[in-house]
């Protein structure tokens, strides 16, 4: 079986390989805040175990993961670092070109920080444009919108945030139990205002914990439905671009 790190492979070998297979994953995530019962990593080490159950999946090089983003809302908040949209977006672009120039013909983001997805997505269409042949994909969660509604027992504090919350953890639970710590999992319902979405709002603002819901209704049969409905989504549609690859 082929091993799926990528950076674990030696130069002479690797180049046939990149032409078989096709695709690299690369899990990305953030250093930041997740409440009194999750690790600083927490997104690093779901973007990475995400990446490699896909890599499975579909036949792919998982790269290192990329453990940096874009932070701005829980900056101030006690471990989390944070880098820039542009820093990110031009980070992303000299990779993927790297990649392409390669023999990679299928990038595939998996990204557990939904701060990122700007700088992904933009990137994503730089490279478009440099390479229109370049199948670029910036993947979070996808399919969790629909199946989270039949499992939350609580109402979502947001439309688009989640986090450290009843969903988060219990996608920890399901991947790296043994990073999560539910003796200490709190319930933190924050009042977010209709503002924070039309202009920049640190988190601090509205809460104190980084926790945006009930942590300790997270269990893992929840996480278990999040993360195997958003496999089968990104594979599913991994294995049509690579059907459709001349």
């Amino acid at each position: 079986m082929m091993n799926r790190r990528y950076a674990y492979e030696n130069s002479f070998e690797v180049k046939e390989k990149i032409d078989e297979v096709k695709i690299a994953i690369l899990p990305i995530g953030a250093v930041e805040a997740h409440g009194p019962h999750l690790p600083l990593a927490t997104d690093n080490i779901l973007a990475e175990r995400l990446s490699e159950r896909l890599a499975e999946k579909v036949g792919a090089f998982v790269l290192p993961t990329l453990p940096y983003g874009q932070v701005w809302s829980l900056r101030d908040f006690p471990g989390s670092i944070t880098v820039s949209n542009e820093s990110l977006i031009r980070f992303l672009v000299d990779i993927g070109s790297s990649l392409y120039n390669q023999g990679f013909r299928i990038w595939a983001m998996v990204n557990a920080h939904l701060g990122n997805q700007t700088a992904l997505k933009e990137a994503a269409r730089i490279l478009y444009d440099r390479h229109p042949d370049f199948k670029i994909f910036y993947f979070f969660y996808p399919g969790m919108n629909t199946v989270a509604k039949g499992i939350r027992e609580t109402e979502a504090v947001h439309s688009t945030y989640f986090h450290a919350c009843e969903l988060e953890t219990s996608i920890m639970l399901y991947l790296a139990e043994e990073f999560t710590d539910m003796e200490k999992a709190i319930r933190d319902i924050p009042q977010i205002p209709e503002a924070a979405d039309y202009t920049p709002t640190p988190w601090q603002e509205f809460t104190k914990t980084a926790v945006l819901g009930d942590a300790t209704l997270a269990t893992k049969e929840k996480g278990e439905v999040i993360v195997e409905t958003a496999l089968e989504r990104m594979a599913d549609i991994l294995r049509r671009a690579k059907d459709e690859l001349v």
